[in-house]
């Protein structure tokens, strides 16, 4: 904190004026700053904020401490003058009894600008701006570096300031006005010639009635400037709440999200009691502009009806007959009006209806489903700070499906839940309808429909724009949005930083796109809907989207350690397969999610023909229930074919880590137990490896996590066409690319950007 002595030095050389801006003298003047001395520095007024709400005891204190030292100051005044002034600002700062937490800032900011005018010199200083001035200078100003709420704050006080003080110069006037009325008779009658006292008293009063005019006419025009500064920061408020449920929508494909509503709440507070002291300056004006009050009126309304958000969405499949919950919170929940219970009401409803409400306004009264316990009352949590109305046991009991377009499937079709009641706000005369509808949901009646309806929900959450009207999707993406949406769903489905790399995605575009040329540039291509999940993948009885979605359920049941780590090569071709494996020793393996299958994982690996050559094998692919039974673990190092994990590391420094004991079951009547031992059919163990699964670990060179774990290194790139910026969902997520454990080949080192080396591949093509 800057010293006062200093400070005191510096403010000899900058003008009156400075000075005054920077010590308003109706609020805190410059004498009561040198009566505190360094008192004040020793003091937290630095931790003040307005967002926190719970210092406001904290700052009731300082302020009662500073006017309580005044009046005792006054008290032993012996100078009348200076008894009066120190009266006076006790006084006036006594209209932060109610917004000590505003006082506080005000010091704080006051004591930036000390230190500031210490570290600059004072032609340097500009904008000194603490607090509003005194009601005679205009305009009204800014605080420094504070908030859009703070700057309003400052504003509305500013209006509150100029009433008082043209309050306080009406009463002056009035007095002057009656002693006018006393003496003129008499100085009528000859008792002062001269007639100086008369002259000096008939000027004050024409100076005043002057001045008060000025004052009324600023206080009229800052208060209209409030209102408008008012309409601007709530419509940046209600902004922030449409980008939070945004967001929130983002979360189902694995976008980061930040669900704290607490500073949203705590600005829906402030602007609703911002609000109700600009209505109550409007009313207190001379001469009130009927458009002020009407602007004000719309904008309570707006934010009233604007603080209803679905804190915790209902699941966005659900199926019929079964419980859900769901939370919905009123961020204005603490300026309710006591009494009676405010019972949320909850009811489905169609896209259809959720257009017409939102075009028009208003519901159709069609019933399209029937919901169970569908009720909850608004209550608050004050440890929490919250006003919530909790839907714990919800169920859908039965559901009305529209008429269907063509080849549309009832897992396309999608609803709503609509939640509404009928709120009375302190202040307010009238109560109001407030209502919000809930992410876009799936109704199912089978549990075999829950992947097709989890398609429709993607393909919503990835591609619909903000601010649509519901539930307006594309038909049509660009492959670079959907190999985004691709890899985010699968990192945060599986809960890893592994992602996708540039192999993967393009082998998912060849998939999509029945294009399975390794040279292809997919990145302009247009993914459909039908592509997505509609039509069958080729030669297959399954869509793209049931595929990629088995492969990510298993990786998060039963493969998630393996994937993290990087020994999962995960989504290859058998074209890039076969490439890759080309030449490397016998019994060298990967692991790869199979293409032919749902929800399987199959080991590729280099054998001996019976020609004495190689060729490339594919065990058939083990399913979520092998792998219940026996970990993949153990199921590699069961197999003897399997020798080194592409490009050339042994199995066992590997996978040891991954092996578990199997016990065995205690023998009942007499019989031996057995264990289960996963076997290759006609299994040639590899002939021309010096080093085989079962060599001795003392012989292995040192394989520990030092040498398998690499840090991250560059982020991913695209395939030339693409661009994933960092403010892209990959971008967001992580989208970066792992090799933990070096798994491609110096020929073919990790990937430092997405350019294939088109060249190279098409040598081994044509060889």
């Amino acid at each position: 904190m800057a010293q006062w002595g200093l400070m005191s030095k510096l403010l000899r050389s900058i003008p009156t004026e400075s000075v005054d801006e920077l010590y308003p003298p109706n609020t805190f003047p410059i004498y009561v700053r040198y009566l505190l001395a360094d008192w004040i520095e020793t003091q937290p007024w630095e931790d003040f904020e307005l967002e926190k709400v719970d210092q406001q005891l904290q700052a009731q204190t300082l302020l009662n401490q500073i006017i309580m030292y005044l009046r005792s100051k006054a008290e032993q005044e012996t100078n009348v003058v200076e008894k009066i002034r120190l009266m006076r600002t006790s006084s006036n700062m006594e209209m932060f009894q109610q917004q000590s937490l505003i006082f506080g800032v005000m010091v704080r900011d006051m004591l930036r600008k000390e230190r500031h005018l210490i570290n600059n010199p004072p032609q340097q200083v500009e904008n000194l701006s603490i607090m509003p001035p005194s009601p005679s200078q205009e305009p009204a100003p800014e605080a420094p570096k504070t908030s859009d709420v703070d700057r309003l704050v400052y504003q509305v006080l500013y209006v509150q300031n100029c009433r008082q003080s043209i309050h306080q110069q009406q009463e002056d006037l009035n007095w002057d006005k009656q002693n006018l009325e006393t003496i003129g008779p008499s100085i009528q009658n000859g008792m002062d010639p001269h007639n100086t006292e008369l002259q000096k008293l008939q000027n004050k009063i024409q100076n005043q009635e002057h001045d008060l005019k000025g004052l009324r006419t600023n206080r009229l025009g800052q208060l209209k400037n409030a209102v408008e500064s008012l309409g601007h920061c709530q419509a940046r408020l209600i902004s922030q709440l449409k980008a939070w449920s945004w967001e929130q929508h983002k979360a189902t494909i694995g976008h980061p999200f930040d669900d704290n509503l607490g500073p949203l709440q705590t600005w829906c507070e402030q602007l609703l009691g911002l609000n109700g002291k600009l209505r109550q300056e409007w009313m207190l004006a001379g001469n009130p502009i009927p458009e002020l009050q009407d602007m004000l009126v719309t904008l309570q309304q707006e934010l009233i009806k604007s603080s209803l958000l679905v804190d915790k969405q209902p699941p966005q499949v659900i199926k019929t007959q079964s419980k859900f919950s769901t939370v919905v919170r009123y961020l204005l929940g603490e300026k309710m009006a006591p009494g009676k219970p405010v019972v949320l009401k909850a009811q489905i409803i169609t896209e259809a209806q959720a257009r017409h409400l939102k075009q028009l306004g208003t519901l159709p009264s069609d019933n399209v489903g029937e919901l169970i316990n569908n009720t909850a009352i608004l209550e608050h949590h004050p440890t929490s700070k919250s006003t919530c109305a909790t839907f714990r046991n919800m169920s859908v009991k039965k559901i009305k499906r529209a008429d269907r377009k063509g080849t549309e499937s009832v897992t396309e079709e999608k609803f709503a839940i609509l939640f509404s009641t009928d709120i009375n706000i302190t202040g307010c005369d009238t109560p109001y309808r407030i209502q919000i509808i809930s992410v876009p949901v799936v109704v199912i009646v089978h549990g075999s429909q829950e992947i097709n309806a989890m398609a429709t929900v993607i393909w919503d959450c990835a591609f619909s724009e903000p601010d649509r009207i519901p539930f307006v999707v594309p038909d049509g993406v660009p492959w670079k949005l959907m190999c985004m949406t691709l890899n985010s769903k699968f990192m945060s489905e599986v809960q890893t930083q592994h992602c996708l790399n540039q192999y993967n995605l393009h082998f998912l575009a060849q998939k999509i796109f029945d294009q399975p040329d390794i040279s292809g540039d997919f990145s302009k291509m247009m993914v459909s809907w039908a592509q997505f999940n509609k039509e069958m993948l080729p030669s297959r009885q399954f869509t793209f989207w049931q595929w990629f979605e088995g492969a990510m359920e298993l990786t998060k049941r039963h493969l998630k350690a393996y994937w993290s780590e990087g020994v999962i090569f995960g989504f290859i071709g058998k074209q890039h397969l076969h490439l890759i494996l080309k030449d490397r020793p016998n019994g060298t393996f990967l692991l790869r999610f199979s293409d032919s299958e749902i929800g399987g994982i199959t080991i590729a690996y280099v054998a001996a023909s019976e020609n004495g050559g190689q060729k490339i094998q594919n065990i058939q692919p083990f399913s979520k229930r092998d792998l219940e039974i026996r970990c993949l673990g153990n199921r590699i190092i069961d197999i003897e074919s399997l020798a080194f994990l592409y490009p050339d590391y042994p199995k066992h420094g590997i996978f040891e880590k991954y092996y578990t004991d199997d016990p065995l079951p205690s023998p009942e009547g007499g019989y031996i137990g057995v264990r289960l031992q996963t076997k290759v059919d006609a299994e040639v163990a590899p002939a021309s490896s010096n080093l085989s699964c079962n060599t001795p670990r003392s012989e292995m060179p040192d394989m520990s996590p030092r040498m398998l774990v690499q840090p991250l290194t560059s982020p991913l790139q695209p395939f030339p066409g693409n661009s994933f910026g960092a403010d892209s969902p990959c971008g967001a997520a992580g989208f970066s690319f792992i090799d933990p454990i070096g798994i491609y080949p110096p020929e073919m080192p990790p990937p430092t950007n997405m350019d294939v080396d088109y060249d190279f591949i098409e040598k081994f093509i044509q060889e």
